[in-house]
């Protein structure tokens, strides 16, 4: 049985962002290959990075960074925020209104 890439709102949508800006017709199609046929021996995720070993004809390191809000950038996003989660549970499942995933993003 082939698995998912994303097994969580928040991992879907990282995947689904990955998707709409990628103009990597082969790269991304084959990595997700890997993932659902469980060739990503190892996952780390880090302030600013994620990092994979992949075993694929040979064993490759991966890694992509994102470069972290600053400090002032989040302090406005949370402020943005505020009021506007219903109940923590629904953040967990990723269940925000239009407004807010459109703040977030």
């Amino acid at each position: 049985v082939p698995r998912k890439i994303a097994t969580t709102v928040w991992g879907a949508a990282w995947v689904n962002g990955l998707e709409s800006h990628a103009d990597f017709d082969n790269r991304l199609p084959r990595g997700a290959t890997y993932v659902r046929n469980g060739s990503v021996v190892h996952l780390a995720i880090e302030r600013g990075k994620v990092s994979a070993i992949v075993s694929g004809s040979e064993l490759y390191d991966v890694s992509i960074t994102v470069k972290p809000l600053s400090k002032e950038r989040w302090s406005k996003l949370v402020a943005k925020c505020a009021g506007n989660v219903r109940s923590s549970l629904d953040l967990l499942r990723g269940k925000l209104s239009p407004e807010l995933l459109s703040t977030l993003t």
